[in-house]
């Protein structure tokens, strides 16, 4: 198509996709104001909103209120590995405390999460998985995720008072390997995972800590580790900017008779 005839919202946003990626503008660095870019390049100040408005959501540039427009500290996606990413060795590498502080770790990011650790009785569908009453009190360790000092995950995890109440899942730092590891060590070892995905809008309060626009999408991970029994010991609900995760499942089918 003849330059003339592609949209001026569309091409301006390649042009400047194109000098993200190679670098002209670097992660964090500020862009140009709106007003300014209108004015460079002789458009509407609509469509200079709309520009940035199809690159935020693509994820490569974010707004702040007061501050400006600035390139995603994060270009690229992390990925998040389904299969591996729960075993001992893999959440527990290099004295990491969990699975996401290793992923983030590996590459070349520094994690860090804040975490609010209560006793609550937990949304009714949490206390069907867990099998507790639905008046029950159940601990929650709801944490805002960062992958050096960008939120890129807000989680919610959920354990039964019975075997969490009075232990190191109530302490800010739960140990190497985190949680799943503190639990195998009190005989509630968690040999099976199920997960169910959904994506959706963001809530408001989702929108503003994970600071991004309503209209982008989340993936919502609900996972569920069981034991050897079929107990339901923890619950954790993830949600996922989709413009910045990928997913990733690998399981063994059809294995050949020995």
């Amino acid at each position: 198509m003849e330059e003339s005839k592609i949209p001026k919202v569309q091409r301006l946003a390649a042009e400047l996709r194109d000098k993200i990626r190679r670098g002209v503008y670097p992660p964090g660095s500020p862009l140009p104001k709106v007003r300014d870019l209108q004015e460079s390049e002789g458009v509407a100040f609509q469509t200079a909103r709309d520009v940035y408005k199809v690159l935020e959501d693509e994820g490569l540039i974010v707004s702040r209120r007061g501050e400006g427009t600035f390139v995603s500290p994060i270009l690229g996606k992390i990925h998040r590995d389904g299969t591996g990413r729960y075993i001992k060795a893999a959440r527990e590498e290099d004295g990491a405390r969990g699975a996401f502080a290793s992923e983030i770790a590996r590459l070349g990011m520094s994690p860090n999460s804040e975490t609010v650790i209560s006793r609550l009785k937990p949304p009714s569908r949490i206390s069907q998985i867990l099998g507790t009453h639905r008046s029950a009190k159940v601990l929650v360790r709801a944490r805002t995720m960062r992958a050096n000092e960008s939120v890129v995950q807000v989680a919610s995890s959920y354990f039964p008072g019975d075997i969490a109440f009075d232990t190191q899942l109530e302490e800010q730092d739960t140990g190497q390997g985190g949680s799943k590891s503190r639990l195998a060590e009190a005989g509630y070892a968690q040999v099976r995972i199920r997960e169910e995905i959904n994506v959706r809008p963001p809530t408001k309060d989702e929108a503003e800590v994970l600071q991004i626009p309503a209209s982008r999408q989340v993936y919502e991970i609900t996972h569920v580790g069981l034991t050897a029994e079929g107990r339901a010991v923890e619950v954790c609900v993830h949600v996922l900017p989709t413009t910045l995760w990928s997913l990733s499942y690998e399981w063994p089918i059809d294995q050949p008779e020995s």
